[in-house]
């Protein structure tokens, strides 16, 4: 007998019946997408993993009152917005320490991890793959009527401009500007009226244009090529392997910021930079692979450990670039030997080896 593929409606009527399997399929093709809103909401991996699962624990409860008037995907965003709104409501905006306060002086200390407030962490860009203009060909926007693309909507830049909106203008700005929803779906998601869903895109774009930088990583990546990418990675990993500050500076504009979340000290310009990197980082062993999180080009840095006599997971350098000349402006180090995530996971979900020899 030849099988068949079970539609939409068929699954959604197995799935109101109450076939668990049904309604797994049913979600299961819109689970990454969801993912990846609820972590544009939130700032976090690991809340957007909860909000997923909590939402679709929410949207199972409530089957039997989805009255099939909107898509079964517009319905999902419906419950994960509600969802993140209320763990927006009771934590605080994801940070770097480049927003969180003034860049430390030459020769200052490296303070000690801190929790609070909570970082923004990494996403890994293979997540987005299979996602609509999830590509790296020119425009790629998520859909026609969207205004950015999947990955520009999780450069690092965008993901700051993001937490420092209120949370519902931060909802509108996503659902309409990434995931094209229109007006009228928005104002039915959130349960307010189209007026006051164009009031709040207005105030959200205004805060975007004065927020984003002119051009987008994405831009930046395309006009640098594959090849030139490739290279920089390279040349970047070889110069912390050797110790070499000068070619290191030399890869970074004057006035390169770099951070490293968890840990809230972060230095500016090349004095400071020299002084830093001669003391700390580059007495250290390092191996090094290339990655891409947030839609940028990154590097996984492992650190050689007496204990295991192996080089050891421990940070992810997400490099913003200059689309002219290559130049690094800031590197987002972040650091998972500090992070509550086992360090092995966190570098296995980039594409990256667990260990490195």
């Amino acid at each position: 007998m030849e099988s068949r593929t079970i539609n939409e409606g068929e699954l959604l009527e197995l799935a109101r019946a109450g076939d668990e399997v049904a309604f797994r399929d049913l979600v299961e093709t819109h689970r990454t997408e969801l993912h990846a809103y609820c972590y544009r909401m939130l700032g976090s991996v690991h809340d957007a993993e909860d909000a997923v699962q909590d939402a679709l624990l929410r949207a199972w409860r409530g089957l039997a009152r989805f009255e099939g008037r909107s898509s079964v995907r517009s319905w999902l965003y419906t419950i994960a917005t509600n969802t993140t709104l209320d763990i927006v409501r009771h934590r605080s905006r994801r940070e770097l320490p480049t927003t969180f306060g003034p860049a430390a002086a030459a020769g200052a200390a490296v303070e000690d991890v801190v929790v609070d407030p909570v970082w923004l962490e990494p996403y890994p860009d293979q997540w987005l793959a299979g996602l609509p203009g999830a590509g790296s060909g020119p425009g790629g926007a998520a859909y026609p009527e969207a205004r950015y693309e999947e990955r520009e909507s999780v450069e690092i830049a965008f993901m700051l401009m993001l937490q420092h909106l209120p949370p519902l203008q931060r909802a509108v700005l996503i659902l309409r500007d990434v995931l094209a929803f229109s007006a009228a779906e928005v104002a039915a998601q959130l349960s307010t009226t189209v007026p006051a869903v164009n009031s709040a895109l207005q105030r959200a774009r205004a805060a975007a244009r004065e927020g984003l930088p002119e051009t987008s990583q994405q831009s930046a990546l395309r006009a640098l090529g594959d090849a030139r990418l490739a290279a920089i990675a390279a040349r970047y990993a070889e110069a912390l392997e050797q110790g070499d500050v000068d070619t290191l500076l030399a890869m970074l504009t004057q006035d390169a910021t770099w951070c490293m979340p968890p840990v809230a000290t972060w230095f500016q310009g090349h004095a400071a930079l020299r002084t830093w990197l001669v003391r700390d980082p580059l007495t250290c062993r390092w191996r090094h692979a290339a990655t891409r999180a947030n839609g940028q080009l990154a590097v996984g840095g492992y650190l050689y450990s007496q204990a295991t006599g192996r080089y050891e997971p421990h940070v992810i350098d997400v490099l913003t670039l200059s689309p002219t000349d290559g130049k690094i402006s800031a590197v987002t180090a972040f650091i998972v030997h500090d992070a509550e995530a086992d360090p092995a996971a966190v570098f296995a979900s980039f594409g990256l080896p667990t260990a490195a020899g």
